[in-house]
């Protein structure tokens, strides 16, 4: 929230300004530590559209943005600056507003005594939960520089990642919505004009062309009647996903649709092993660890695999004995590299390796992907396109050629 103020400084000279805060008590106390006697303080009026606080679509901080952040957390650490001014400092430089109102909540905490993961933690649409434990076991082992370090490698590896595989999936969707739009458009505004000058004609029609006038004269008389049911059905749908059976079931899906599966098994396998990699070298427990991966390897099936591994190394069994009863989800190859490293002492290399070269068979995966999806969607939509064309200009060629 943006604030107008009038004060005094200490020589006596008037001045006058703009401050942000999340209030006005935050506002003021920010101003006295300048050395200001507020004469008065009011709040901002701004009714611009694109000065407006968009929250309602989400906290406005992307994940860029937070490694970016904690690169100069990591930094600013490894320099021995206090953390009361290094969160002051970076309040103030913040280009990202949402973040920089942020960063100054984390900084008013700080002075109050609050440890830095618990500040952080107040924030949990900011900084997961993942990341406050990862910042507290920074906090116990006294390497938060370092921890930094980690984090911001991690998310721009996680990031990278996921945008390729979110990026992969976008030209598919436009051909897609290309190929409906054009079939529809045909059905619904050209083919019924060109159909009654074949029917018209008194000849025979064929039987595929009577399917195409069939299918135009269905969408144009129930055509937003169809419209109205496939919205209704993708609504239910996304209400379902939501819903713990539907997590499961889209999980399952996941890993059964051909090729996906696999695409989608790397992509988890080596958020697995980044995950437990990052965790293991910054101090934090291996059974802290299962459970705070569990909760971002975004898979019901996996989620509850690593609940399921996390209750037998709590137990007792070690790492690579709780994950190999699980074949189907977890390749053996994964499970005797974990027993090397437990044996060796290096579980954290090892799993360092493993992420790497999941990263390299996600990426592979995805460029092979989408080469095989580019040709196949050009020829579907040519194909479909032609069929209808064909329909009815053979027809007409027939009529003409008759007269």
């Amino acid at each position: 929230m943006l604030f107008k103020y009038k004060a005094l400084g200490e020589g006596g000279g008037e001045s006058e300004g703009t401050i942000e805060a999340i209030n006005v008590d935050i506002a003021i106390n920010s101003l006295q530590r300048r050395n200001l006697t507020i004469s008065s303080i009011k709040p901002v009026d701004d009714k611009s559209l694109l000065n407006r606080d968009l929250a309602i679509f989400g906290t406005g901080i992307s994940n860029k943005d937070i490694v970016i952040l904690s690169r100069q957390l990591a930094t600013l650490f490894t320099a021995q600056v206090s953390a009361l001014r290094i969160f002051r400092l970076l309040a103030g430089e913040m280009e990202n507003k949402n973040l920089r109102i942020k960063l100054g909540e984390i900084a008013e905490d700080i002075q109050a005594g609050t440890s830095i993961s618990v500040a952080l933690g107040k924030h949990p649409k900011v900084f997961s939960t993942f990341y406050t434990n990862m910042i507290k076991a920074g906090e116990e082992s006294g390497k938060l520089d370092e921890t930094f370090e980690y984090l911001a490698d991690y998310l721009d590896r996680s990031y990278e990642v996921t945008s390729k595989v979110k990026n992969a999936l976008i030209y598919p969707a436009f051909v897609i919505f290309t190929f409906v739009a054009v079939m529809v458009l045909m059905l619904t505004v050209v083919i019924p004009k060109i159909s009654s000058i074949i029917l018209d004609s008194g000849q025979a029609v064929p039987i595929y062309t009577q399917v195409v006038i069939g299918l135009s004269n269905f969408m144009v008389r129930y055509g937003v009647f169809f419209l109205i049911l496939v919205v209704v059905g993708i609504i239910l749908l996304i209400y379902y996903s939501r819903t713990p059976a539907g997590k499961e079931s889209m999980a399952r899906l996941k890993l059964q649709v051909p090729y996906i599966n696999s695409l989608y098994k790397k992509l988890y396998l080596s958020r697995i092993a980044d995950n437990m990699n990052t965790q293991l070298i910054s101090g934090v427990p291996m059974v802290k660890a299962l459970e705070l991966t569990s909760k971002v390897v975004d898979n019901k099936i996996y989620e509850d695999l690593l609940i399921d591994a996390l209750e037998k190394v709590r137990g007792g069994k070690s790492l690579s004995d709780a994950l190999m009863p699980y074949p189907k989800e977890i390749p053996g190859i994964m499970v005797q590299m974990a027993k090397v490293g437990e044996e060796t002492g290096d579980l954290g290399g090892i799993l360092k390796t493993l992420a790497k070269f999941y990263q390299r068979e996600v990426m592979q995966a995805v460029d092979t992907l989408v080469d095989l999806i580019e040709p196949i969607m050009i020829v579907a939509l040519g194909l479909g396109v032609g069929f209808l064309l064909a329909s009815v200009l053979i027809p007409i060629y027939n009529v003409s050629s008759s007269m």
